[in-house]
């Protein structure tokens, strides 16, 4: 909304001029979903404190997380409003990606506040059925990515690309939306899986929304793209903005959730940020890096996969307990040991991931 103000100001003075950057819009984007973290957020714990909206903890769990019990939950519904208010502001409202990510991540984050709410205020302590909530996913996830086939303007839109190489681009053709739905549903849920520590999930989110503003920004800008040999795609340089809001409202929301954590984010949350960056990358074109970026949250999901079929095959468990952070911390590693080396990992793999824009 504010880009159309100083568009209209910048007929009175140059300076407004400055916001027509993309740069400068994704920074402020960055600050101000920060600022209504920071100002939100006491509020809102207050309120579900009030209410005793509070975590309910499994009793088969580590025992170290009895004493997490009632901690106010559904804080995820603090970084929606960050990120969603922080667009709206700075964002160009006429780009249609922006409008793809934005619905995208409220139709996931209503999919887990609905999650929530059945457990928490209903005392249903399974909440939305796994079918139900697959289903839900599905529709979404699937209309995402038939609206992306229809209307993609080029080729470069619907094409697999293989990092590390300059030419070698995979037409999808319809099996596009066999990997929109994988990319959408896959991350949302493997971001959910991994939120079950004190802000282990939030930063690696906060890390990979990063990287990939910077490859929006690149893959919407016609020089640079043509320098890395990266797909060049009219106008979604604009998502960088909506990354930038995840990364602030993130950043604020940690503040919160670091450990001990006063607040947690609940699916409302975890959904809507998985199925925000899985869409993210879908966009820029960048599923295989995003695969590697989020290797934090890809082997949380590998490990409760293995560990299911293992038991049903075999009637043994490979882990002590998953997702693999529970192994961790039953193998007697601190619970901020688990978080603090799974965030250097996810450090080291998101430099990996930008590193492939270089290395082809």
């Amino acid at each position: 909304m504010l880009v159309y103000l100083a568009d209209y100001l910048s007929q009175y003075h140059s300076v407004f001029n400055v916001f027509q950057y993309l740069t400068l819009r994704a920074i402020l984007g960055v600050l101000t979903a920060l600022l209504i973290s920071f100002v939100v957020g006491p509020w809102m714990i207050r309120h579900l404190s009030f209410r005793q909206i509070g975590q309910q903890v499994r009793d088969d769990g580590p025992q170290s997380h009895l004493s997490k019990a009632g901690t106010p939950t559904m804080g995820g519904a603090l970084i929606l409003v960050a990120i969603v208010s922080a667009t709206l502001l700075w964002a160009d409202l006429a780009n249609r990606y922006v409008w793809v990510v934005l619905l995208v991540t409220l139709a996931f984050g209503i999919i887990g506040w609905v999650d929530d709410y059945k457990k928490l205020v209903y005392g249903n302590s399974k909440g939305l059925s796994a079918a139900a909530k697959y289903s839900w996913q599905s529709l979404v996830a699937l209309a995402t990515g038939l609206y992306l086939y229809y209307a993609a303007q080029s080729p470069a839109e619907t094409e697999l690309i293989v990092p590390f190489f300059k030419e070698v681009a995979l037409p999808m053709g319809a099996w596009y939306l066999v990997l929109v739905y994988f990319v959408v549903v896959g991350s949302s849920n493997a971001v959910n899986l991994t939120d079950g520590l004190d802000g282990l999930a939030i930063l690696p989110t906060v890390l990979i929304a990063g990287a990939l503003a910077i490859f929006a920004y690149a893959t919407g800008h016609v020089l640079i793209a043509s320098y890395l040999h990266i797909p060049f795609i009219r106008e979604v340089g604009e998502v960088a903005v909506f990354c930038g809001a995840i990364v602030g409202a993130g950043l604020g929301f940690l503040w919160f959730n670091a450990y001990p954590a006063q607040v947690f984010m609940g699916d409302v949350g975890a959904l809507a940020l998985g199925a925000a960056l899985g869409t993210v990358a879908i966009l820029v074109r960048q599923e295989l890096v995003f695969f590697l970026m989020a290797g934090v949250f890809v082997m949380e999901t590998v490990s409760v996969i293995l560990q299911v079929a293992s038991f049903k095959l075999t009637g043994r468990r490979i882990f002590r307990m998953a997702p693999l952070h529970h192994h961790f911390e039953l193998q007697g590693w601190p619970e901020p040991r688990v978080i603090v080396r799974f965030w250097i990992i996810t450090v080291i793999l998101v430099l990996f991931g930008l590193a492939t824009l270089k290395i082809r």
